[in-house]
Parts: structure tokens; C-alpha cells; sequence
């Protein structure tokens, strides 16, 4: 297909205002490494929690939703649904705790929390292992979608969509930093929720579909509507909703959804004015992320099946582009007017650009900050330091543009980084709260899954095994490894631990065999003001109320008025008292300080 005149200049205007962006803030952020990649540590809580929805806004979300709708029904998203969990334990336990450490990155942390040469070892390492493999991984999955989304809509080769999707992304990024990245984001995802929203809408009145009413009877639909997976299908119960439940979200380390916090989102929390605005940052992006944002995808995705029952069918209609079930969203945007498809393929564009400029920001930190000052060139000026960050950028783009030629679908990349990063997530978590915790965990944590992931992907050993095996197996390799090492290993040096706890002030629960150590030793330690139970109480209400809300806005778009008011009252009244106990924690803080 051809875009109209309109299309391409609303395109090339947002193109233009992006890059004018960056250019404005260029002077500041170019100051120094504290600006280019904490912006100043100034930035305000809707800002910055924004930023964060925008960048898991990528191009390749609604792909992989499409992708997990067409194959499994609407409750296969529990793959990803389950992650609001991580994100509310961020929101009200770890934010505050990221601010008060005042490091630059999440990785100056492991200086802060463990000592000796295993705890610059691993900064290093991670900053290599994170910062550019990983990173580059995840950007290519991102480019994937750029991919699939140039083949269909503008009939481009894969690597002509790819160059430029990334030209006008690496020129603002490298040249605005995290602050022209934050502004951006802004203005994205306002682009990307109108098109998002008018394209579900547009798409379900088309005359093959007939309206909402014909959507949702139609015989490739009804059995993929149900919120939960068929119970009598103990198969589908168990990879849909158990294993996420129970295991994957405490388990796995995926970008944006970490145990602890951590990459990009703590990146947004560091950045933030205090306390409050990095908690209320996390939490305005767990409630648009999971509440708001899903359900114009999912209607694009439901209506893809009627058009296009089988693979085959899109592979037919778009014989030049990449196929996989995830094709059925770009498939379906082919269906709207001059103007509107302008509008939506701007969208997807500041998706990607938002999701590919926090990366190529976020990237670029560690190899500057954590591994070219830290180990290369430590008398580095700050000016150095952003023109290492601004390389990066270019650099690590390079490679997430070569590897994205390589892959196949969103669905099974997700798998892929899932088990990359299964068992470690357990550490992230508890190495907080657990004095126990040393840089010999999280090494040994790290190289064990991802020795295990690539004997599952690359020899026999991966044979006969689903993914959900895989990824369990994998957890339980990993965890058993990590802790073994943690309890041969010696502790953290007496003094770190000390300094780490009176900076960070975390829950004592974990930390009571170390004061017993610290007392004997002379070290001071202070004492933590936050409640365990409120804040426990407050993720739990936070869950859900944003379940309640997600669902409930299914139900109204199915026409069960009475559910949905249901569950819109009980989000009203577990919100509510969200509200109440964080005003009560932060009354408790206040007098205990």
C-alpha cells in the first residue's frame, strides 16, 4: 500500500518536532553526566511516569499482544499481566529506596551494597553484560516490529526500515540525553494512546467487522474472550496463569518489569526531585501500563482474526514481510483512511523512537559511567564522559539494527529474554533486605541462567521441553545455585554493610544477624522508619485496584454492565485506601525522623 500526501506530512512533522526537542535541550544536557543522564535529578513524578509508559509503549507491544491474543485469547496476556505485581512491589517498597541511594546508575549500587574486587568485577561486568548485550537484544526485538511494520505498510526490505526508523532516534537521543528523551516520551505517548484508541475504534466499524456487537460474536472470536484461561484445560491454567503467578514475576529480570526495580525504571527513579515523585512516578506507570493502555490492542488483535483466521492468510496478503502471528496488527492498520493512518503510523514510530531512545540513553550510562570512568579513564572530565555516552548511543544502535535482521517474531523473543533472565530475579529482590546477599550471588545468578538458557536454546538439551518447562527448570537451577554460593561464600566486609544500611535504611527483618555482628564490632546502625506492613498493604490494594480496573473496562466493552460496575467500585474503594495508608506512612516517617 501507498500513504497519501497527508500521511507523510504528519509523519515528517513529528520527526521534525522530535529533533527539535533534542536540539533545544542539547546546551544543557550536554552540561555534564548528571544531566545527560539524570537530567539533574529534578524531574517531577507525572514527567517521569509518563516517560516510563512511553517507553514500554514500544512499537513491538501491540505485536506481541496481537501475537499472544491470536494464539491464546485474551487470558494469555497473564504472561505479561503478571508483572504489575514486580511494579507495585517497586512502587511501594524500592522506589524510595533507589532515591536514597544517590547513585548515578542501578549499577553503582553494587559498590554501595557489596565490597571488595567480586563487587567492581561485577559493576564492570554488568555494565557490558547489561548495557550492550542485553540492552542491544531488547532493542532488536523493538527494531523487529520496525521491521514488520515497513514491510506491510510501506512494502520497505528489512534493513531500509530498520535505517530509517533510526536515524531521527540516535539524533535526538545522543545529542538531548535523558532530557530530551523525558520530553519526547511525553508527546509520544499522547500520540501513541489518540492513534492507538482511534485506530481500535476505526478498525471494529469497518464493514467486514460490522461493529463492536458483530466482534465480539463472531465464530473466530468468542472462544478468545474469556479474562482467565478454560480451567478444564489444565495445560493452558498452568502456562497462562500458574507459572506467571507463582513463579515469573519474582523470578525474572525483564526491562521494565525487574524485581527491585532496576534498568530504565530506575534510571526514572533516580531522576526524580525526592521520594515522593520517584514513588509516584512508578506508580502512574503501573496504572497506565496495566489499566489503561491494553484494550485498544486487543480489540485491533480480536478483529485481525476475523480478516485473517489463519497465518496463512496474512502471509498471502503480505508475502514480502516477515510472518508471524504478530504481523496481524500492522496487517489490520493497512484498513484505515489517508490522515488517520498518518496519524497512526506516527504513533508506532514515537513508540518505537520513545522505547529505542531510553534504551540508547539508558545503555550508554553504563558504558560511560560504569565501565569507561570506572575502570578505563577514571580522571575522565565530565565532557568526556558525555561524548562516551553520545558514541554509545550511535554505537549500540549499530548493533540492535544487525541482530533485528536475525529474528523472527515478538512472541518468541519474549520467551527468549524471559529465560535469559530466569532464577535471577529472587537476588534483585532480597539482596536489599538479606545482609547475607554478596557479589558472589548475583555473578553466580547471572552466568548460571544464561549458561542454562543457552544449553535450552542451542543444544539437545532444550529438547522435548515447552517453554514453561524451560523457564521453570531454569528458576529452580539458577535459585539453588545462587543461594548455595551465597551461604559458602563470605559475607560483605562488615563496614559496607553498615554504610549501606544506614544510607538505605531498609526493613531490619532481613538484617537482624548482621546488627548482632555490627554490635560486637562497634559499627553504629540506625534504624528504618518505613512499615512493612503498610507499605505490604499498599502493593496488595494497588494490584487490585488496577485488576479491577483493567477488567472492568472489559466488561463494559462486552456490554455486562453490572460487572463492570462491580469492579469499578471495587478499584474505587481499593484505591481510595491506597491513598489513605500511603498518607499514613508518610505521617509515620515523619514523626519517627
Amino acid at each position: 500500500m501507498e500513504l497519501a500526501t497527508l500521511d507523510w506530512g504528519i509523519i515528517l512533522a513529528f520527526f521534525a518536532v522530535f529533533l527539535i526537542i533534542g536540539i533545544l535541550v542539547a546546551k544543557r544536557s550536554g552540561k555534564d553526566s548528571k544531566e545527560f543522564f539524570l537530567s539533574g535529578r529534578n524531574m517531577p513524578w507525572w514527567l517521569l511516569g509518563i516517560s516510563m509508559v512511553a517507553t514500554t509503549f514500544s512499537a513491538d507491544t501491540p505485536n506481541l499482544v496481537t501475537d499472544i491474543v491470536r494464539q491464546n485469547g485474551i487470558s494469555g496476556n497473564w504472561v505479561w499481566w503478571t508483572f504489575l505485581i514486580t511494579g507495585m512491589l517497586t512502587v511501594f517498597v524500592y522506589a524510595k529506596l533507589w532515591r536514597r541511594s544517590q547513585v548515578l546508575t542501578d549499577l553503582q549500587f553494587y559498590e554501595l551494597r557489596y565490597s571488595g574486587k567480586e563487587a567492581a568485577f561485577l559493576r564492570g561486568f554488568r555494565a557490558l553484560y547489561l548495557g550492550v548485550f542485553f540492552n542491544v537484544m531488547i532493542m532488536a526485538s523493538v527494531c523487529l516490529a520496525a521491521i514488520k511494520i515497513g514491510g506491510v505498510l510501506f512494502n520497505l526490505e528489512d534493513w531500509e526500515s530498520v535505517l530509517y526508523a533510526s536515524v531521527i532516534t540516535v539524533a535526538y537521543s545522543s545529542i538531548g540525553g535523558l532530557r530530551g528523551v523525558i520530553f519526547t516520551d511525553f508527546l509520544q505517548f499522547i500520540i501513541a494512546m489518540i492513534g492507538s484508541v482511534w485506530a481500535a475504534f476505526y478498525i471494529i466499524n469497518l464493514p467486514e467487522i460490522g461493529g463492536l456487537e458483530n466482534l465480539l460474536a463472531h465464530e473466530n472470536v468468542v472462544d478468545k474472550l474469556q479474562f482467565l484461561p478454560d480451567f478444564n484445560n489444565t495445560e493452558s491454567v498452568l502456562v497462562l496463569l500458574i507459572i506467571p503467578l507463582a513463579v515469573q514475576w519474582w523470578s525474572v529480570w525483564y526491562p521494565g518489569a525487574e524485581p527491585g526495580g532496576g534498568g530504565y525504571i530506575a534510571q526514572r527513579m533516580l531522576s526524580a526531585k525526592d521520594e515522593k515523585n520517584a514513588i509516584g512516578a512508578t506508580l502512574l506507570f503501573n496504572v497506565a501500563h496495566y489499566a489503561l493502555r491494553p484494550w485498544p490492542w486487543i480489540l485491533i488483535a480480536l478483529a485481525s482474526l476475523v480478516l485473517y483466521p489463519q497465518l496463512s492468510d496474512i502471509g498471502k496478503e503480505f508475502p514480502n514481510a516477515v510472518l508471524g502471528h504478530d504481523l496481524g496488527y500492522p496487517a489490520m492498520l493497512t484498513n484505515l483512511p489517508a490522515g488517520l493512518l498518518g496519524l497512526v503510523v506516527a504513533s508506532l514510530v514515537a513508540a518505537f523512537m520513545s522505547t529505542i531512545s531510553t534504551h540508547l540513553n539508558w545503555g550508554s550510562s553504563y558504558v560511560s559511567l560504569d565501565f569507561y570512568q570506572r575502570f578505563v579513564k577514571p580522571e575522565a572530565s565530565e565532557k568526556e564522559l558525555v561524548a562516551v555516552g553520545r558514541i554509545s548511543t550511535i554505537v549500540l544502535m549499530i548493533f540492535a539494527a544487525l541482530i533485528a535482521l536475525a529474528l523472527r517474531d515478538a512472541l518468541s523473543t519474549f520467551a527468549i529474554l524471559l529465560q535469559i533472565g530466569a532464577g535471577t530475579g529472587l537476588i534483585f529482590i532480597l539482596r536489599w533486605f538479606w545482609w547475607r546477599v554478596n557479589a558472589y550471588s548475583e555473578i553466580t545468578g547471572m552466568v548460571v541462567s544464561f549458561v542454562v538458557a543457552l544449553l535450552f536454546e542451542f543444544t539437545e538439551f532444550g529438547s522435548g521441553f515447552e517453554d514453561y518447562e524451560k523457564l521453570v527448570i531454569g528458576v529452580a537451577i539458577t535459585t539453588v545455585s545462587w543461594i548455595t554460593v551465597t551461604l559458602l561464600t563470605r559475607p560483605t566486609d562488615t563496614k559496607v554493610l553498615a554504610q549501606f544500611y544506614n544510607a538505605i535504611k531498609p526493613y531490619g527483618h532481613g538484617w537482624k544477624g548482621f546488627r548482632n555482628i555490627a554490635e560486637k564490632e562497634g559499627v553504629k546502625m540506625g534504624n528504618s522508619s518505613d512499615s512493612f506492613t503498610i507499605d505490604f498493604a499498599s502493593m496488595l490494594l494497588a494490584i487490585v485496584f488496577v485488576y479491577t480496573s483493567l477488567f472492568a473496562t472489559g466488561y463494559f466493552i462486552y456490554g455486562n454492565m453490572i460487572g463492570g460496575s462491580i469492579l469499578l467500585t471495587v478499584a474505587a474503594i481499593s484505591g481510595y485506601f491506597v491513598f489513605y495508608l500511603w498518607q499514613k506512612g508518610k505521617k509515620r516517617q515523619r514523626t519517627e525522623s
